[in-house]
């Protein structure tokens, strides 16, 4: 295989395991739970607003999910909330942080596979804890020489990252499913980046880009090694 590039990193969540589809199944309980308090829409709309509120004091992850869960059916009852109806949604909480991992198909042998050929790095945001947990669980750690899990996908976090490990952002490859927070952050410094989509996206990560240029948008992982080469030949 043709070397391009110094190193590529991967995004964790939706990109090597299933997120988002937690993140969907909690959320039509959650709304099954306060479906008597208010329509599926305004629940829906309430609980948005109030994550993208806390963001800048929770970050991402469970554990701020399950806390605006809680303020945002306070929010929709009017206060009302009952004992029993907090609770479950701790146990929803619960549930999330130790349900099983589920790896993407491809994932394993994909990564496996680059490996012996290219350094690899798993750059991924959220609570310290829960990715460290969801990292060791995967399976897949002894593959990456570089972990970074960061409080959010910036240019400026990727140029940090970037400058910790000495890298050129045109050496850079950068593989994951959100435009947001794995693509369009390092095409703007100059990287590389390969886009793929998973099949649920969270309203905060959905962004539009109708300029394509500087990535390139594959089905599923099995196509990345063949992709990486043509990038190789022709970057």
């Amino acid at each position: 295989m043709t070397k391009k590039f110094d190193i590529i990193a991967f995004d964790a969540d939706d990109t090597l395991w299933h997120s988002e589809s937690l993140y969907a199944a909690t959320q039509a309980e959650y709304r099954q739970l306060l479906s008597g308090y208010a329509a599926l829409d305004r629940i829906d709309a309430t609980l948005h607003a109030v994550e993208m509120r806390n963001l800048p004091l929770y970050g991402y992850g469970i554990k701020g999910f399950a806390l605006s869960m809680i303020e945002a059916a306070l929010e929709i009852s009017a206060n009302q909330l009952q004992g029993h109806e907090v609770q479950r949604v701790l146990q929803l909480a619960r549930h999330m942080l130790s349900a099983e991992l589920q790896l993407l198909d491809h994932a394993a042998e994909v990564v496996a596979q680059l490996a012996e050929t290219y350094p690899l790095m798993l750059i991924t945001k959220g609570d310290l804890f829960d990715q460290e947990s969801k990292i060791e669980r995967s399976g897949l750690k002894p593959y990456f020489r570089q972990i970074e899990i960061v409080s959010d996908k910036t240019p400026a976090a990727y140029a940090a990252v970037l400058a910790r490990h000495s890298l050129e952002p045109s050496k850079f490859l950068m593989v994951g499913n959100s435009l947001r927070s794995d693509i369009l952050p390092v095409v703007a410094l100059g990287g590389h980046a390969v886009h793929i989509p998973y099949h649920i996206t969270w309203a905060h990560e959905h962004v539009e880009d109708t300029n394509a240029a500087g990535y390139e948008t594959l089905e599923h992982l099995g196509q990345l090694p063949a992709a990486i080469e043509r990038l190789s030949r022709h970057a």
